[in-house]
């Protein structure tokens, strides 16, 4: 049975943390004199407070809180939809998305770091908005209820039910036995990496505004940017390296920064996911690089592989930044893009997509299926880090597969059916699933999601949060088990 009034506490303590937030995008609007901005977030910020404080007044309790893995499944989803739901209403009130339906979708597309806009015109935005904008990325990055998490014992509640749930993938382990500290730890691991990038960017030249808003989409793997052309708008190859090598870096599972602070190198490089990913980033760039190269699209080989590193990391770890409209690149530098789509960061990090560890998993059970058939009486263990991989978890990953390869084409459909075309209706599902941000064709990066049906909107809003939450999160509250008593 849910606790409903667990559930409404904890989720009214959520929306709080996230509204206290609007502070920083208030002073951003006081330092550039933006007060319209300034009173809207202003307004947002003073309601929510009022309205969510009520609530979790009204709905404590006695003594020690009781929370399930279940009331965690619903209580995660809904924490996204809310606070998208709220998150949005800035935009809305400043006038910078009239449309609530494209705001929604904005937010769930910053608070899930998927990156897809709807805006067309986004430098002429007011500072203050688009600094929210690439806040909520930060936000929903290390996630919104992982940071919640830290803070939960204060009103007696254990967060374990909210880690599994937000993270429902393979290897969901604690760092250290407590689950508040290990909270912690990420974001202190996710807050050091940010201070780093943005420091290494302002050594660029990239000024403080630019620096932050950068580093907040590439910590989280969002890709929203202050500016038009998103990284492109920038020349210095130097500034452009930076980004792609915290790219790269926020692929990566983040309870591996902690092996390294514990200087356990042999644990590191016993990883599989590790090694696989870094693998699939050198391979895809080198590939993309000659065909570049060969093609006489840039000039040397370096400035090839430069430009392919960064899109390579940006498509493999689902950011979704660009230097270049790759949707006009040569087919085959296409053609390897679009099968990183398929493929996503490591487990454990900030990127969306199918994940590395998963593929690696689908990929020895295949093998082992082959050498099943040539030898039906040998026994064939499927092993990860040395260590044989438990039956319940491979069923797990095989399920996920298909849930996701079939929510791919149930959403190619549905916006197929509105009008779009196949190539640009795949590339929609597969990069708001995939939580990547730009595509092919009519969602490429020198394009956006403006010219959508609003009802698809919706459907693709609902998409992002699908994707960020792995999929079993959302799914499995629609089931009718998960409401039986």
């Amino acid at each position: 049975m849910i606790n409903w009034r667990t559930l409404i506490h904890v989720l009214s303590f959520v929306v709080i943390i996230v509204a206290l937030f609007m502070l920083v995008p208030m002073l951003v609007a006081y330092l550039y004199g933006e007060w319209g901005c300034f009173w809207d977030f202003g307004i947002t910020l003073t309601g929510t407070m009022v309205i969510s404080g009520l609530i979790f007044l009204f709905t404590r309790g006695q003594g020690e809180f009781r929370f399930t893995t279940r009331d965690g499944f619903l209580l995660v989803s809904l924490s996204w939809i809310v606070v998208s739901a709220v998150g949005a209403l800035p935009f809305v009130f400043s006038g910078s998305i009239p449309s609530y339906t494209e705001a929604y979708f904005e937010t769930m597309s910053g608070f899930s770091t998927t990156g897809a806009s709807i805006l067309t015109a986004i430098e002429s935005q007011p500072y203050s908005i688009l600094f929210w904008r690439s806040l909520t990325h930060w936000l929903g990055g290390m996630g919104i209820v992982v940071l919640a998490v830290a803070v939960l014992p204060l009103i007696g509640i254990g967060g374990m039910p909210l880690i599994q749930a937000e993270f429902p993938g393979p290897r969901v382990d604690k760092i250290v036995p407590k689950v508040r500290e290990t909270a912690k730890i990420l974001w202190m691991i996710y807050l050091g990496l940010t201070i780093l990038e943005t420091g290494l960017l302002l050594l660029g030249g990239m000024n403080l505004f630019d620096s932050l808003t950068h580093t907040f989409g590439t910590m989280a793997t969002g890709g929203f940017s202050p500016r038009n052309a998103s990284v492109g708008a920038y020349s210095s190859p130097y500034l452009q390296n930076v980004i792609t090598l915290f790219m790269v870096l926020a692929g990566l599972n983040f309870g591996l920064y902690y092996i390294l602070l514990q200087r356990d190198f042999k644990s590191l490089w016993k990883n599989s996911e590790f090694k696989a990913y870094l693998g699939i980033f050198l391979a895809a760039s080198l590939l993309i690089a000659f065909n570049l190269q060969n093609q006489g699209v840039f000039s040397g080989f370096g400035k090839s592989l430069r430009y392919s590193g960064f899109q390579v990391a940006s498509i493999l770890t689902t950011t979704g930044y660009a230097t270049d409209n790759f949707d006009a690149w040569p087919f085959f530098s296409r053609a390897v893009l679009f099968t990183l789509m398929f493929i996503g960061g490591c487990s454990g990090s900030t990127g969306g997509g199918i994940k590395v560890i998963r593929i690696i998993s689908i990929f020895k059970l295949a093998f082992n299926e082959m050498k099943h058939l040539l030898n039906p009486r040998g026994v064939y263990v499927i092993r990860m880090n040395g260590s044989p991989m438990k039956k319940d978890m491979i069923y797990t990953i095989v399920g996920f597969f298909f849930l996701y390869i079939f929510l791919l084409l149930i959403i190619t459909l549905a916006v197929a059916f509105s009008g779009v075309d196949l190539l640009s209706s795949l590339s929609t599902a597969l990069v708001t699933l995939g939580n990547i941000g730009p595509g092919f064709g009519a969602v490429g990066p020198s394009l956006n999601f403006h010219f959508l049906h609003p009802a698809i909107k919706w459907l693709l809003s609902l998409a992002m949060m699908i994707g960020r939450l792995e999929v079993y999160t959302v799914l499995v509250i629609l089931t009718p088990t998960f409401w039986k008593k």
